[in-house]
């Protein structure tokens, strides 16, 4: 039996790699040797943006978010279009909508300095998406880092992953789920819509087809989204009327007044498993921020490249 015993513990160990997934060398220590000022060099890159303009806060979270359900947190959504792929800049999620670009260039530029050839774009989306929340008046938390950047991007994989704000909420759940996220991860991860702000062309049928929505709010947002496709649809709005640029649970708070702008964030809290939720987060800020960062911590736990695959880019812009 003793022997037996020992010549399974390898094979156990060897099981147990495996089952732990491809982010199980993510730690929150990661660069501690490597780069021990990384935290010091990215932080004021992103409070100065989001000094010049407190929108760009959002904007980072939102790429973040927009990265890892395509493929996995890889820093793919950075690249740039090539003759090799067609990348996920100019998806339909993305396209005229996803920006802090060159945020990220001056925050990889400050690390570069710091630390060459050490931290990958993929971490420096996960370290900007926390700064963002954290600076904006939300909550702290450890990053897990160790990821490491690909080496191609995926238009189509954008497309068809990124939910877009027309989802049912049983197809939110579906794509959460997908990644491995619960409804609970959903719902606590919407709340990123209590900062930032949305395009005409995202809410225009929500304000003017539906019946689901607070009719002062409705006529406020139509007086500069326009009912006609295509005039105004860059014209923006803010996600939470009240409380646009602070992380707060205001945007919960909305929903249950039905002053969701979003049809997909109106149908977080429309008669269906998640109303309980919302409602629960509308009147308790501590209990959105920290399941808001067990999801964050969660989602940034997809599919990342370590070890030996992908690279760490020089460039976030395009592989080495």
């Amino acid at each position: 039996m003793a022997s037996s015993t020992i010549f399974l513990l390898p094979l156990i160990t060897i099981v147990l790699m495996c089952m732990g997934g491809s982010y199980a060398q993510l730690s929150t220590n990661f660069y501690s040797s490597s780069c021990p000022n990384l935290f010091s060099a990215v932080r004021p890159v992103v409070q100065s943006a989001i000094s010049r303009e407190s929108r760009m806060g959002a904007s980072l979270l939102r790429l973040f978010f927009h990265d890892c359900f395509v493929n996995g947190c890889d820093g793919s959504l950075l690249l740039d279009d090539t003759s090799s792929f067609t990348g996920e800049k100019n998806a339909t999620p993305n396209r005229n909508s996803a920006r802090g670009f060159e945020v990220i260039d001056s925050i990889k530029a400050q690390v570069e300095r710091a630390c060459p050839g050490v931290v990958s774009c993929a971490d420096i989306l996960a370290i900007a998406a926390r700064d963002s929340v954290a600076i904006l008046g939300g909550p702290n938390w450890n990053v897990k880092l160790g990821r490491r950047d690909a080496r191609t991007a995926s238009q189509s994989a954008a497309n068809n992953n990124i939910p877009p704000p027309t989802s049912s909420l049983g197809n939110l759940i579906s794509r959460f789920q997908s990644k491995g996220l619960s409804a609970t991860d959903l719902v606590a991860l919407s709340g990123a819509h209590t900062i930032g702000q949305a395009r005409c062309t995202s809410f225009r049928a929500h304000i003017y087809n539906e019946t689901n929505i607070d009719v002062s709010l409705a006529r406020t947002r139509q007086s500069s989204c326009p009912r006609i496709s295509g005039s105004g649809d860059n014209n923006l709005a803010p996600l939470d009327l009240q409380s646009p640029t602070f992380f707060d649970n205001g945007y919960f708070q909305n929903l249950v007044n039905r002053r969701g702008l979003l049809h997909s964030d109106q149908e977080l809290f429309n008669g269906g498993s998640t109303d309980a939720q919302v409602r629960a987060y509308s009147g308790n800020t501590g209990a959105f921020h920290s399941d808001f960062v067990a999801a964050m911590i969660r989602m940034g736990d997809i599919s990342p490249l370590t070890g030996s695959r992908g690279e760490i880019r020089r460039n976030c812009r395009r592989i080495n």
